[in-house]
């Protein structure tokens, strides 16, 4: 007979069989699963090469838009920029700044399918930019507007200082083995040399004229220095030489609205967090004619994430070369949380795993 619903079933066992019942304890654990956070570093000039992202580009959809998107808005074939362009057209500033921002920006776009998106960002010198776009500060088209002007306007002013030079080009060295201080006592000896960028405890970028680069280099090796390097670049940035493009740049982004920043940012003039908008402006403008603070940058990022034992952090480099995850790897911090360089479709996929 059928069992009406919701009644209990009852059955009866042979008299030979026993039914013996076994209580068994469960236990309730409680899991905390990290969320996964994200840290972008965005490389500067010198990160640039011919065929970047070009694998990248033909096999996402997504970042061969953004070079038609940066195309169109700036009037300029990015493609032929930066896959058909040698290294000495990649080098000058108005090529150089665009098509790496560029690069950047397609990195992202296709880091953003994979669902990788950033909890923090930075950028070394012009990489500042991409940072900026990626924490909302600036708008997709304005940040390719501002970086365009910006190296236009920088450009011009390095082919002016070079012709007041005796066409002597001027530039940046990359002095390896000595501390910084030492370093800035080099450069506080020279007539138009300046340290510029502060990468880390083992390396000091000097900018200056052509003439004030070759006496920093040499004073430099007769202090133990065990290389010196001129960086692939147009001119003495982050030097009090680059003023009258301060000044010029100061004009050209009057009309720019810098929003708030809607994640982590830090700032290459002040080393520390960027907190509001019109402080990421006025540090945009000073930039050009003040050091890059990046070993206090790193300790302020490394810092925010040892300090956050709720999430699991991950070190990307988005962009051209891999020279930030080498810097990083020399930090305090670089041991644990690896610095992973991020611009083939190899190391995109790696970074989505």
């Amino acid at each position: 007979m059928r069992q009406p619903a919701g009644c209990p079933v009852s059955f009866t066992l042979p008299e030979q069989c026993s039914l013996k019942l076994a209580f068994i304890p469960i236990f309730y654990f409680e899991v905390n699963v990290m969320a996964k956070k994200y840290a972008f570093l965005f490389p500067g000039q010198g990160a640039q090469a011919p065929g970047m992202i070009k694998d990248v580009a033909d096999v996402f959809p997504a970042a061969k838009k953004v070079v038609d998107d940066v195309s169109a808005i700036i009037n300029l074939d990015m493609a032929k920029l930066l896959w058909e362009s040698d290294a000495t057209e990649l080098s000058r500033s108005d090529n150089s700044q665009i098509a790496i921002t560029t690069a950047s920006i397609a990195l992202m776009a296709v880091l953003k399918e994979k669902g990788i998106e950033p909890s923090a960002a930075m950028g070394f010198s012009l990489g500042e930019f991409p940072a900026l776009y990626a924490a909302g500060v600036l708008s997709f088209e304005d940040v390719i507007s501002v970086v365009r002007r910006r190296g236009l306007i920088m450009q011009a002013v390095c082919e002016e200082i070079a012709a007041e030079n005796e066409g002597h080009v001027p530039g940046m060295s990359a002095i390896i083995g000595l501390s910084p201080d030492k370093v800035k006592e080099i450069a506080a000896g020279i007539k138009d040399a300046y340290a510029a960028n502060m990468n880390s405890v083992k390396q000091t970028v000097i900018s200056g004229t052509f003439d004030a680069l070759a006496a920093a280099e040499k004073a430099a090796t007769e202090s133990g220095a065990r290389r010196a390097i001129r960086l692939k670049v147009a001119g003495p940035f982050h030097s009090p030489l680059m003023q009258k493009a301060a000044v010029e740049f100061e004009k050209a982004i009057a009309d720019v609205k810098f929003a708030d920043p809607k994640i982590k940012l830090f700032s290459n003039v002040t080393g520390k967090e960027v907190l509001k908008g019109e402080d990421a402006k006025s540090s945009a403008v000073l930039h050009l004619t003040h050091p890059v603070l990046w070993t206090d940058e790193e300790k302020v990022l490394g810092s925010l994430i040892t300090a956050d034992s709720d999430n699991e952090w991950t070190v990307l480099e988005p962009g051209p070369g891999k020279v930030l995850s080498g810097l990083w790897r020399d930090t305090e911090f670089g041991e644990k949380y690896v610095c992973a360089p991020v611009n083939t479709v190899d190391s995109i996929n790696a970074a989505a795993l």
